[in-house]
């Protein structure tokens, strides 16, 4: 290996995981595609890359349609709703930056790109969120520019339409959470229900590893007599920690010392909450 290019390789470690991560929804996946990603950089002829950067970021986008074409029969099988996996976001760049990365770590944003084919999903994040130009693009992905024009329009219209590139007001969601925390511990639930949408949604994710519920919860009363008659029940006197999750202030509910949730939420432009996101299976907790 020439001197030097390990070294390179972890300058990139950071952008690659956070292009992997948000194609794949797991962190196990993305580092996966981050090795294999190594693994070629390692027994590639380098002398002969001109751009490593842009080698680097092809490998990997690559690597991530593959694993995304070849997971899509496991999420179909998956036993109940499908989560992305929660991650802790350090949010240290500049505020233009920050909010950018946020809105674009959102479970809400993350299931968005679910619905959009791999390559849909490989190109919008390359040009939207990382402000690749097109022609890379086009490179990356073996296709014609205007091509990827294309399916850059039809993700942006897509999540567009979803209004799913939104995270309200710090000030908001901590009001959340302490309403939230409040009618766990049995002190009402008429601030939280101020707080939620009246087709508010909840959806948990245990992977058939963890009890949660069978379908999604629809609609503010529904959720409430689950949160009083359920939650109430099996959380109060757990250990609830605030942290950064996904990009915006979620809870880790640990008991024992073990994570055995972790809850995030999405927002409407007024405030309301549209939906509460629930992880419970264990594989996706062993890194909170």
């Amino acid at each position: 290996m020439m001197p030097g290019d390990s070294d390179f390789f972890e300058t990139r470690r950071r952008f690659l995981f956070g292009l992997a991560y948000r194609m794949l929804g797991t962190r196990a996946d993305a580092e996966d595609a981050v090795q294999e990603t190594y693994i070629k950089w390692f027994h590639a002829d380098r002398a002969s890359i001109e751009n490593p950067a842009a080698w680097l970021t092809s490998i990997c986008t690559n690597l991530c349609v593959d694993m995304l074409r070849s997971a899509h029969k496991t999420r179909v099988d998956y036993v109940g709703s499908w989560l992305p996996e929660p991650i802790h976001t350090t949010l240290d760049e500049t505020p233009e930056s920050r909010v950018e990365l946020a809105t674009s770590l959102t479970t809400a944003f993350l299931l968005m790109l679910e619905r959009l084919t791999p390559k849909e999903r490989a190109a919008y994040l390359l040009h939207e969120i990382f402000d690749l130009p097109y022609p890379d693009i086009a490179a990356t992905l073996g296709m014609q520019e205007t091509a990827c024009r294309k399916l850059v329009s039809r993700a942006r219209e897509a999540i567009e339409a979803g209004k799913v590139r939104y995270v309200t007001p710090e000030g908001r969601q901590q009001e959340l959470l302490a309403a939230f925390r409040d009618a766990i511990d049995g002190r009402g639930t008429a601030p939280l229900a101020a707080l939620l949408s009246d087709d508010v949604r909840f959806s948990s994710d245990g992977g058939g590893k963890a009890t949660t519920l069978r379908q999604d919860l629809m609609g503010k009363a529904s959720v409430l007599r689950f949160v009083e008659r359920g939650l109430m029940r099996f959380w109060r006197g757990m250990e609830w920690i605030v942290a950064d999750i996904n990009g915006a202030k979620g809870v880790i509910l640990r008991e024992q010392g073990v994570a055995t949730a972790a809850m995030t939420f999405a927002y409407r432009e007024d405030g309301s909450v549209s939906d509460i996101y629930l992880v419970r299976n264990p594989d996706k907790l062993a890194h909170l």
